[in-house]
Protein backbone atom coordinates (compact mmCIF):
# COMPACT_ATOMS: atom_id res chain seq x y z
CA UNK A 1 0.00 0.00 0.00
CA UNK A 2 1.37 3.22 -0.93
CA UNK A 3 0.45 6.65 1.10
CA UNK A 4 0.56 10.49 0.24
CA UNK A 5 3.50 11.34 2.52
CA UNK A 6 3.62 14.93 4.07
CA UNK A 7 5.84 17.39 4.14
CA UNK A 8 7.83 18.31 7.10
CA UNK A 9 5.90 22.05 6.80
CA UNK A 10 2.79 20.42 6.54
CA UNK A 11 3.69 18.00 10.16
CA UNK A 12 5.14 21.28 11.79
CA UNK A 13 2.10 23.06 11.10
CA UNK A 14 -0.59 20.05 12.31
CA UNK A 15 1.68 19.86 15.81
CA UNK A 16 0.92 23.66 16.44
CA UNK A 17 -2.31 23.37 15.29
CA UNK A 18 -3.12 20.25 17.86
CA UNK A 19 -0.19 21.18 20.37
CA UNK A 20 -1.16 25.40 21.13
CA UNK A 21 -4.27 24.73 22.58
CA UNK A 22 -3.17 22.01 24.34
CA UNK A 23 -0.36 24.01 25.80
CA UNK A 24 -2.52 27.45 26.56
CA UNK A 25 -4.63 24.43 28.52
CA UNK A 26 -2.23 22.95 30.38
CA UNK A 27 -1.00 26.54 31.48
CA UNK A 28 -4.09 27.34 32.50
CA UNK A 29 -4.16 24.56 34.37
CA UNK A 30 -0.85 25.60 36.20
CA UNK A 31 -2.56 28.43 37.26
CA UNK A 32 -5.63 26.90 38.98
CA UNK A 33 -2.77 25.30 40.93
CA UNK A 34 -1.30 28.71 41.82
CA UNK A 35 -4.23 30.18 42.78
CA UNK A 36 -4.92 27.19 45.42
CA UNK A 37 -1.92 27.98 46.80
CA UNK A 38 -1.26 31.84 47.06
CA UNK A 39 -4.99 31.71 48.79
CA UNK A 40 -4.15 29.19 51.17
CA UNK A 41 -1.15 30.84 51.83
CA UNK A 42 -2.63 34.34 52.88
CA UNK A 43 -5.18 32.54 54.63
CA UNK A 44 -2.96 30.48 57.13
CA UNK A 45 0.50 28.53 56.75
CA UNK A 46 -0.54 25.07 58.36
CA UNK A 47 -3.75 24.69 55.39
CA UNK A 48 -1.24 25.55 52.67
CA UNK A 49 1.08 22.74 54.11
CA UNK A 50 -2.16 20.74 54.97
CA UNK A 51 -3.03 21.35 51.09
CA UNK A 52 -0.30 20.80 49.59
CA UNK A 53 0.51 17.31 51.13
CA UNK A 54 -2.69 16.18 50.64
CA UNK A 55 -3.42 17.76 47.07
CA UNK A 56 0.04 15.64 46.68
CA UNK A 57 -1.56 12.25 47.80
CA UNK A 58 -4.62 13.37 45.81
CA UNK A 59 -2.46 13.25 42.64
CA UNK A 60 -0.55 10.50 43.08
CA UNK A 61 -3.91 8.97 42.88
CA UNK A 62 -5.47 10.62 40.38
CA UNK A 63 -1.99 9.69 37.97
CA UNK A 64 -2.44 6.35 38.23
CA UNK A 65 -5.87 6.14 37.42
CA UNK A 66 -5.64 8.72 34.54
CA UNK A 67 -4.08 6.28 32.58
CA UNK A 68 -7.24 5.18 31.24
CA UNK A 69 -8.53 8.22 30.00
CA UNK A 70 -5.15 8.80 28.50
CA UNK A 71 -5.55 5.01 26.75
CA UNK A 72 -8.26 6.98 24.66
CA UNK A 73 -6.03 9.27 22.87
CA UNK A 74 -4.04 7.05 20.66
CA UNK A 75 -7.08 4.60 20.27
CA UNK A 76 -9.41 6.92 19.09
CA UNK A 77 -7.04 8.56 16.74
CA UNK A 78 -6.13 5.24 15.00
CA UNK A 79 -9.52 4.75 14.79
CA UNK A 80 -10.85 7.95 13.60
CA UNK A 81 -7.57 7.56 10.94
CA UNK A 82 -9.09 4.19 9.70
CA UNK A 83 -12.54 5.35 9.54
CA UNK A 84 -13.90 3.47 12.71
CA UNK A 85 -16.21 5.76 14.12
CA UNK A 86 -17.55 2.29 16.08
CA UNK A 87 -14.31 1.98 17.55
CA UNK A 88 -14.21 5.28 18.82
CA UNK A 89 -17.07 5.45 21.04
CA UNK A 90 -16.29 1.91 22.35
CA UNK A 91 -13.54 2.70 23.32
CA UNK A 92 -14.52 5.73 25.03
CA UNK A 93 -17.13 4.21 26.58
CA UNK A 94 -15.22 1.63 28.73
CA UNK A 95 -12.68 4.10 29.39
CA UNK A 96 -15.23 6.32 31.17
CA UNK A 97 -16.32 2.49 33.22
CA UNK A 98 -13.03 2.00 34.13
CA UNK A 99 -12.53 5.59 35.62
CA UNK A 100 -15.53 5.47 37.59
CA UNK A 101 -14.54 1.64 38.88
CA UNK A 102 -10.69 3.02 39.81
CA UNK A 103 -13.07 6.22 42.07
CA UNK A 104 -15.04 3.79 43.71
CA UNK A 105 -11.79 1.22 45.03
CA UNK A 106 -9.85 4.38 45.98
CA UNK A 107 -11.91 7.22 47.29
CA UNK A 108 -11.98 5.18 50.92
CA UNK A 109 -8.20 6.19 50.56
CA UNK A 110 -9.16 9.89 50.93
CA UNK A 111 -12.01 9.49 53.21
CA UNK A 112 -9.48 8.17 56.05
CA UNK A 113 -6.77 9.85 54.79
CA UNK A 114 -5.65 11.10 58.48
CA UNK A 115 -3.80 7.63 58.91
CA UNK A 116 -1.93 7.65 55.63
CA UNK A 117 -0.64 11.36 56.11
CA UNK A 118 0.47 10.77 59.96
CA UNK A 119 2.24 7.68 58.34
CA UNK A 120 3.93 9.64 55.97
CA UNK A 121 5.21 11.68 59.07
CA UNK A 122 2.28 14.74 58.92
CA UNK A 123 1.85 16.14 62.38
CA UNK A 124 -1.14 15.10 63.20
CA UNK A 125 -2.91 19.04 62.73
CA UNK A 126 -1.42 18.73 59.46
CA UNK A 127 -2.72 14.98 59.07
CA UNK A 128 -6.36 16.27 60.18
CA UNK A 129 -6.53 19.01 57.95
CA UNK A 130 -5.51 17.08 55.61
CA UNK A 131 -8.29 14.69 55.89
CA UNK A 132 -10.98 17.35 56.00
CA UNK A 133 -9.20 18.12 52.54
CA UNK A 134 -9.70 15.14 50.86
CA UNK A 135 -13.45 13.87 52.12
CA UNK A 136 -14.48 16.79 50.08
CA UNK A 137 -11.82 16.73 46.98
CA UNK A 138 -11.49 13.18 46.89
CA UNK A 139 -15.18 13.23 45.38
CA UNK A 140 -13.30 15.28 42.70
CA UNK A 141 -11.61 11.97 41.61
CA UNK A 142 -14.91 11.22 39.21
CA UNK A 143 -15.38 14.07 37.61
CA UNK A 144 -11.12 14.70 37.38
CA UNK A 145 -10.73 11.27 35.36
CA UNK A 146 -13.70 11.74 33.10
CA UNK A 147 -12.19 14.94 32.41
CA UNK A 148 -9.39 12.76 30.99
CA UNK A 149 -11.01 10.73 29.14
CA UNK A 150 -13.10 13.55 27.37
CA UNK A 151 -10.25 15.49 26.83
CA UNK A 152 -8.38 12.54 25.08
CA UNK A 153 -11.81 11.54 23.33
CA UNK A 154 -11.67 15.17 21.70
CA UNK A 155 -7.93 15.34 21.21
CA UNK A 156 -8.28 11.93 18.86
CA UNK A 157 -10.75 13.60 16.95
CA UNK A 158 -8.07 16.97 16.57
CA UNK A 159 -10.77 19.16 18.56
CA UNK A 160 -8.50 20.82 20.75
CA UNK A 161 -9.06 24.28 20.89
CA UNK A 162 -12.43 24.06 23.11
CA UNK A 163 -9.78 22.70 26.18
CA UNK A 164 -7.85 25.86 26.52
CA UNK A 165 -11.14 27.76 26.59
CA UNK A 166 -12.61 25.47 29.28
CA UNK A 167 -9.73 25.25 31.63
CA UNK A 168 -9.62 29.40 31.32
CA UNK A 169 -13.20 29.52 32.49
CA UNK A 170 -11.93 27.09 35.26
CA UNK A 171 -9.18 29.41 36.46
CA UNK A 172 -11.98 32.14 36.85
CA UNK A 173 -14.21 30.35 38.61
CA UNK A 174 -11.55 28.66 40.52
CA UNK A 175 -10.40 32.12 41.92
CA UNK A 176 -13.92 33.40 42.82
CA UNK A 177 -14.89 30.60 44.88
CA UNK A 178 -11.86 30.52 46.77
CA UNK A 179 -12.26 33.91 47.32
CA UNK A 180 -15.52 33.27 48.37
CA UNK A 181 -15.67 29.76 50.71
CA UNK A 182 -11.48 30.46 52.07
CA UNK A 183 -12.45 33.64 53.53
CA UNK A 184 -16.34 33.86 54.16
CA UNK A 185 -16.57 36.68 51.53
CA UNK A 186 -19.35 37.91 49.64
CA UNK A 187 -21.62 36.52 52.52
CA UNK A 188 -20.20 33.26 52.08
CA UNK A 189 -19.42 30.94 55.14
CA UNK A 190 -15.79 30.70 56.19
CA UNK A 191 -14.56 27.50 55.04
CA UNK A 192 -10.00 27.87 54.86
CA UNK A 193 -8.68 24.49 53.67
CA UNK A 194 -12.31 22.56 53.08
CA UNK A 195 -13.48 25.70 50.59
CA UNK A 196 -10.45 24.99 48.93
CA UNK A 197 -11.79 21.86 48.46
CA UNK A 198 -15.19 22.53 47.48
CA UNK A 199 -13.56 24.98 44.93
CA UNK A 200 -11.71 22.15 43.27
CA UNK A 201 -14.50 19.77 42.91
CA UNK A 202 -16.60 22.72 41.62
CA UNK A 203 -14.22 23.33 38.80
CA UNK A 204 -13.59 19.86 37.72
CA UNK A 205 -17.89 19.40 37.68
CA UNK A 206 -18.14 21.95 35.68
CA UNK A 207 -14.98 21.21 32.86
CA UNK A 208 -16.37 17.96 33.17
CA UNK A 209 -20.34 19.20 32.05
CA UNK A 210 -19.07 21.35 30.09
CA UNK A 211 -16.47 18.69 27.67
CA UNK A 212 -19.01 16.50 27.88
CA UNK A 213 -21.78 18.67 26.30
CA UNK A 214 -19.24 19.80 23.74
CA UNK A 215 -18.43 16.10 22.65
CA UNK A 216 -22.29 15.83 22.38
CA UNK A 217 -22.97 18.75 20.06
CA UNK A 218 -20.18 18.82 18.36
CA UNK A 219 -19.62 14.93 17.20
CA UNK A 220 -23.54 13.59 17.70
CA UNK A 221 -22.91 11.16 14.97
CA UNK A 222 -20.64 8.98 17.48
CA UNK A 223 -23.45 9.14 20.03
CA UNK A 224 -21.14 9.11 22.78
CA UNK A 225 -23.73 8.62 25.82
CA UNK A 226 -26.57 6.64 23.95
CA UNK A 227 -26.54 2.76 26.00
CA UNK A 228 -23.53 3.98 28.05
CA UNK A 229 -24.30 1.27 30.36
CA UNK A 230 -24.48 -1.89 27.76
CA UNK A 231 -20.97 -3.64 29.00
CA UNK A 232 -17.97 -4.09 26.07
CA UNK A 233 -15.52 -6.41 27.66
CA UNK A 234 -13.15 -6.89 24.74
CA UNK A 235 -12.75 -3.41 24.57
CA UNK A 236 -13.09 -2.87 28.55
CA UNK A 237 -9.86 -5.53 28.54
CA UNK A 238 -7.85 -3.71 25.66
CA UNK A 239 -8.08 -0.17 27.27
CA UNK A 240 -7.52 -1.81 30.72
CA UNK A 241 -4.00 -3.33 29.20
CA UNK A 242 -2.75 -0.21 27.86
CA UNK A 243 -3.90 2.50 30.52
CA UNK A 244 -2.24 0.47 33.55
CA UNK A 245 1.17 0.80 31.89
CA UNK A 246 0.56 4.00 31.04
CA UNK A 247 -0.63 4.93 34.86
CA UNK A 248 2.22 3.37 36.06
CA UNK A 249 4.55 5.05 34.04
CA UNK A 250 3.36 8.80 35.13
CA UNK A 251 3.32 7.40 38.31
CA UNK A 252 6.84 6.43 38.22
CA UNK A 253 7.99 9.94 37.27
CA UNK A 254 5.69 11.23 38.99
CA UNK A 255 6.65 9.91 42.16
CA UNK A 256 10.93 10.90 41.33
CA UNK A 257 9.84 13.92 41.85
CA UNK A 258 7.91 13.66 45.23
CA UNK A 259 11.07 11.03 46.41
CA UNK A 260 13.08 14.22 45.24
CA UNK A 261 11.14 16.76 47.81
CA UNK A 262 11.33 14.01 50.53
CA UNK A 263 15.17 13.66 50.05
CA UNK A 264 15.44 17.68 49.53
CA UNK A 265 13.44 18.25 53.05
CA UNK A 266 16.14 16.21 54.86
CA UNK A 267 19.09 18.47 53.53
CA UNK A 268 17.28 21.43 55.34
CA UNK A 269 13.87 23.36 54.81
CA UNK A 270 16.04 26.48 52.74
CA UNK A 271 17.17 23.93 50.56
CA UNK A 272 13.93 22.67 49.92
CA UNK A 273 12.53 25.92 49.41
CA UNK A 274 14.67 26.51 46.88
CA UNK A 275 13.96 23.40 45.49
CA UNK A 276 10.31 23.72 45.12
CA UNK A 277 10.92 27.30 43.22
CA UNK A 278 13.08 25.78 40.48
CA UNK A 279 10.84 22.85 40.16
CA UNK A 280 7.83 25.41 39.78
CA UNK A 281 10.10 27.21 36.81
CA UNK A 282 11.07 24.06 35.57
CA UNK A 283 7.28 22.48 35.24
CA UNK A 284 6.06 25.85 34.55
CA UNK A 285 7.94 25.68 31.06
CA UNK A 286 7.48 21.74 30.84
CA UNK A 287 3.82 22.66 29.90
CA UNK A 288 5.02 23.15 26.08
CA UNK A 289 6.66 19.77 26.02
CA UNK A 290 3.52 17.95 27.45
CA UNK A 291 1.17 20.20 25.00
CA UNK A 292 3.27 19.39 21.92
CA UNK A 293 3.99 15.57 22.95
CA UNK A 294 0.15 15.00 22.99
CA UNK A 295 -0.18 16.39 19.89
CA UNK A 296 2.68 14.18 18.67
CA UNK A 297 0.76 11.15 19.84
CA UNK A 298 -2.19 12.07 18.11
CA UNK A 299 -0.57 12.42 15.39
CA UNK A 300 1.29 9.19 15.14
CA UNK A 301 -1.69 7.69 16.09
CA UNK A 302 -3.25 9.09 13.07
CA UNK A 303 -0.52 7.60 11.06
CA UNK A 304 -0.43 4.42 12.75
CA UNK A 305 -4.46 4.12 12.09
CA UNK A 306 -3.15 4.52 8.80
CA UNK A 307 -0.04 2.20 8.51
CA UNK A 308 1.98 5.25 7.10
CA UNK A 309 5.16 4.90 8.53
CA UNK A 310 6.73 7.31 6.65
CA UNK A 311 4.55 9.93 8.11
CA UNK A 312 5.02 8.39 11.85
CA UNK A 313 8.71 8.73 11.00
CA UNK A 314 8.72 12.13 9.49
CA UNK A 315 6.16 13.08 11.76
CA UNK A 316 8.32 11.80 15.06
CA UNK A 317 11.76 13.86 13.45
CA UNK A 318 9.67 17.52 13.53
CA UNK A 319 7.92 16.36 16.93
CA UNK A 320 11.81 16.52 18.41
CA UNK A 321 13.23 19.19 16.60
CA UNK A 322 10.11 21.94 17.78
CA UNK A 323 10.69 20.41 21.09
CA UNK A 324 14.55 21.08 21.29
CA UNK A 325 14.06 24.66 20.00
CA UNK A 326 11.95 25.69 22.63
CA UNK A 327 14.37 23.23 25.31
CA UNK A 328 17.03 25.61 23.77
CA UNK A 329 15.25 28.35 24.49
CA UNK A 330 14.72 27.25 28.51
CA UNK A 331 19.07 26.24 28.66
CA UNK A 332 19.34 30.18 27.87
CA UNK A 333 16.84 31.42 30.27
CA UNK A 334 18.06 29.18 33.07
CA UNK A 335 21.86 29.97 31.98
CA UNK A 336 21.72 33.63 31.44
CA UNK A 337 18.58 34.18 33.88
CA UNK A 338 18.38 32.04 36.97
CA UNK A 339 18.89 34.33 40.19
CA UNK A 340 16.59 36.88 38.49
CA UNK A 341 13.53 34.49 37.96
CA UNK A 342 14.30 32.63 41.46
CA UNK A 343 13.88 36.12 43.19
CA UNK A 344 10.38 35.99 41.64
CA UNK A 345 9.06 33.81 44.06
CA UNK A 346 10.68 35.73 46.97
CA UNK A 347 9.61 38.41 49.28
CA UNK A 348 12.48 41.23 49.48
CA UNK A 349 11.88 41.05 52.95
CA UNK A 350 12.84 37.68 53.63
CA UNK A 351 15.80 36.94 55.23
CA UNK A 352 16.65 33.65 53.72
CA UNK A 353 16.50 35.18 50.71
CA UNK A 354 20.15 35.83 49.24
CA UNK A 355 21.05 32.00 50.55
CA UNK A 356 17.79 30.78 48.87
CA UNK A 357 18.23 32.70 45.79
CA UNK A 358 22.09 31.37 46.05
CA UNK A 359 20.65 27.80 46.12
CA UNK A 360 18.19 27.88 43.73
CA UNK A 361 20.59 29.45 41.12
CA UNK A 362 22.18 26.70 41.29
CA UNK A 363 19.59 24.40 40.96
CA UNK A 364 18.12 26.24 37.59
CA UNK A 365 21.70 25.80 36.54
CA UNK A 366 21.35 21.83 36.53
CA UNK A 367 17.86 22.07 35.28
CA UNK A 368 19.51 23.24 32.02
CA UNK A 369 21.83 20.35 31.58
CA UNK A 370 18.41 18.14 31.87
CA UNK A 371 16.13 19.95 29.86
CA UNK A 372 17.59 18.53 26.51
CA UNK A 373 17.37 14.56 27.99
CA UNK A 374 13.72 15.98 30.11
CA UNK A 375 11.90 17.05 26.37
CA UNK A 376 13.55 13.99 24.15
CA UNK A 377 12.09 11.34 27.35
CA UNK A 378 8.30 12.85 26.66
CA UNK A 379 8.01 13.30 23.35
CA UNK A 380 9.58 9.94 22.77
CA UNK A 381 7.18 8.19 25.47
CA UNK A 382 4.03 10.65 23.59
CA UNK A 383 5.40 8.69 20.44
CA UNK A 384 5.42 5.34 21.67
CA UNK A 385 1.88 5.87 23.38
CA UNK A 386 0.66 6.62 19.43
CA UNK A 387 1.93 3.41 18.80
CA UNK A 388 -0.05 1.73 21.37
CA UNK A 389 3.58 0.57 23.14
CA UNK A 390 2.89 0.94 26.29
CA UNK A 391 4.16 -2.11 28.41
CA UNK A 392 8.12 -1.62 27.60
CA UNK A 393 8.19 1.91 28.19
CA UNK A 394 7.04 1.53 31.43
CA UNK A 395 9.25 -1.28 32.54
CA UNK A 396 11.98 1.86 31.31
CA UNK A 397 10.72 4.22 33.23
CA UNK A 398 10.83 2.43 36.59
CA UNK A 399 14.21 1.30 35.68
CA UNK A 400 15.44 5.12 34.81
CA UNK A 401 13.99 6.65 37.95
CA UNK A 402 13.78 4.06 40.44
CA UNK A 403 16.80 2.15 40.05
CA UNK A 404 18.78 4.46 38.68
CA UNK A 405 17.61 8.37 39.24
CA UNK A 406 16.90 7.66 43.54
CA UNK A 407 19.88 5.69 44.29
CA UNK A 408 21.70 7.87 42.17
CA UNK A 409 20.27 10.98 43.74
CA UNK A 410 20.46 9.70 46.90
CA UNK A 411 24.30 8.74 47.09
CA UNK A 412 25.45 12.12 45.26
CA UNK A 413 23.74 14.26 47.99
CA UNK A 414 24.28 12.41 51.28
CA UNK A 415 26.91 9.83 50.36
CA UNK A 416 29.39 12.24 48.54
CA UNK A 417 27.95 15.14 50.07
CA UNK A 418 27.21 17.24 46.96
CA UNK A 419 23.58 18.25 49.31
CA UNK A 420 20.72 19.77 46.86
CA UNK A 421 22.90 19.79 43.83
CA UNK A 422 24.03 16.15 43.74
CA UNK A 423 20.16 15.27 44.31
CA UNK A 424 19.50 17.17 41.13
CA UNK A 425 22.25 15.42 39.64
CA UNK A 426 20.50 12.08 39.93
CA UNK A 427 17.55 13.45 38.48
CA UNK A 428 19.60 14.45 35.40
CA UNK A 429 20.87 10.52 35.25
CA UNK A 430 17.36 8.81 35.49
CA UNK A 431 16.07 11.57 32.35
CA UNK A 432 18.84 10.67 30.18
CA UNK A 433 18.68 6.92 30.70
CA UNK A 434 14.62 7.44 29.99
CA UNK A 435 15.70 9.47 26.94
CA UNK A 436 18.05 7.40 25.10
CA UNK A 437 15.91 3.82 25.77
CA UNK A 438 12.75 5.57 24.83
CA UNK A 439 14.30 6.61 22.10
CA UNK A 440 15.97 3.78 20.82
CA UNK A 441 12.99 1.92 21.86
CA UNK A 442 10.51 4.25 19.38
CA UNK A 443 12.84 3.93 16.21
CA UNK A 444 13.27 -0.03 17.05
CA UNK A 445 9.30 -0.18 16.64
CA UNK A 446 9.22 2.03 13.60
CA UNK A 447 11.90 0.49 12.07
CA UNK A 448 9.71 -3.38 12.51
CA UNK A 449 6.55 -1.32 11.29
CA UNK A 450 8.13 -0.08 8.45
Amino acid sequence: MTHEQLSYGAHARGLFRLGVPLIGSFVAGFAIHMTDTIMLGWYSVTSLAASTIAGSLWFIVFILGAGFGQAVMPLVAEAGASGDDVRVRRVTRMAMWLSLIYFAIVIPVFWWSETVLLWAGQTPEVAALGQQYLRIAGFGMAPGLLIAVFRSYLSGQHLTGVQLWVTLLGVVLNAFVNYALIFGNWGAPELGIQGAAIASVSVQLFTMLFLAGYAQIKLPHFHLFQRIWRSDWPIFWHVFRLGVPIGLTSLAESGLFVASSAMMGWIGEIELAAHGIALQLVSLMFMFHIGMSQAATIRAGAAFGKRNIDDLRHGARMAYVISASFGLLCVVLFLAFPSPLISLFIDPTEPARDELITIGTTLLIVAALFQMADLTQIVSLSLLRGIQDMTVPMWIAAFSYWVLAIPFSYLMAFTFGFGPEGLWLGLTLGLAVAALLLTWRFWSEARRLA
